[in-house]
């Protein structure tokens, strides 16, 4: 185990929280289940979700 994944990974909310048209959050990413999750979550399940939300982040710029 790493040191790393001693520490509890925080939320990635940035405070705009308003969902877009697929149902994410506009300022994280996440889904609505994701979010109201997120304090259940072990780390390897927030790590997975970090994930999720920066492939989902890296398709919008790709679109823009």
């Amino acid at each position: 185990m790493e040191q790393y994944e001693l520490f509890d990974l925080p939320s990635p909310c940035i405070n705009v929280c308003e969902a877009n048209s697929k149902g994410y959050c506009k300022g994280c990413l996440r889904s609505r289940e994701e979010r109201h999750l997120w304090l259940k979550f072990n780390n390897l399940q927030k790590r997975h979700v970090l994930k999720l939300c920066r492939l989902r982040r890296a398709k919008l710029v790709a679109m823009a």
